[in-house]
């Protein structure tokens, strides 16, 4: 009795063809498992959506005796709140005690500077004057001073000595006494000075070299005309003398005498 077959065997090709669409099958129902486990289980699972943070202050909140999880949020109208500013300007009684010294130092600065202006003023003008008036008194005691005559030497001498101040005049009385005198007394001598007159050029005959509100250097052209038994006739002598003249409560006196 021949054999009842049940089923066909599948041939190679064909199991080959069931085995991958088995193993196709299998993975979409894995990953579909795998899917439907990590699917949100509602809006509270949703992460939340980062905003940026408000610009602002830092609000410090009070935190609840058991503590929270996560800590509150500021609200917005916390942002809102108008507090004390910090302001970095001066006061205004400051700034005034700055301004009124700024205004100090400026008012100290210019009466400094027109004292000296006016100092300067007036010892120029001084100056001026003590050349004027020194010049007229050296041109007045120079033919005074440099002359004399054997037959009233005392008379000479003491006229002389009303021009003179400080050391020299001490020293001109010494000189005169000790050897003008005996010199001039035994040779019968006379010798008259007088200032020259201006040159031709105009050249002047007295000028001033310096001067200063009490000291002035007179330069003087001086003839000067001798007589005596030593010479025959009477001899001429141009000199330049440099008197130094200083003020003093007696007027302009000289105190120096150098022959150039």
């Amino acid at each position: 009795m021949p054999k009842t077959t049940t089923g066909r065997a599948p041939a190679p090709g064909t199991r080959r063809t069931m085995t991958a669409a088995a193993r196709a099958a299998a993975k979409r129902a894995e990953r579909g498992h795998r899917a439907a486990g990590a699917a949100p289980a509602g809006d509270e699972e949703r992460p939340r959506r980062t905003e940026p943070p408000r610009a602002g202050r830092t609000v410090l909140v009070e935190a609840p005796k058991d503590g929270w999880d996560d800590p509150p949020e500021p609200s917005p109208e916390s942002f809102g709140e108008d507090g004390p500013e910090e302001r970095s300007e001066p006061a205004p009684g400051g700034r005034r005690r700055r301004l009124t010294v700024l205004l100090a130092v400026l008012l100290v600065a210019a009466v400094v500077a027109l004292a000296a202006l006016g100092w300067q003023y007036r010892d120029g003008r001084l100056t001026e004057t003590a050349r004027t008036e020194a010049l007229a008194a050296a041109r007045k005691a120079a033919p005074i001073v440099l002359s004399y005559d054997y037959r009233h030497l005392d008379k000479d001498f003491s006229r002389a000595r009303a021009h003179l101040t400080g050391d020299f005049r001490d020293e001109y009385g010494k000189t005169t006494k000790a050897v003008v005198a005996p010199t001039a007394e035994k040779y019968r001598g006379v010798v008259r000075a007088t200032v020259a007159a201006p040159g031709s050029g105009g050249t002047p005959a007295a000028s001033v070299v310096s001067a200063s509100p009490d000291k002035v250097v007179v330069l003087l052209f001086v003839n000067q005309v001798t007589e005596s038994t030593q010479v025959t006739g009477a001899r001429v002598d141009q000199n330049r003398v440099r008197m130094t003249m200083d003020r003093t409560g007696g007027g302009w006196k000289v105190s120096a005498v150098d022959a150039l």
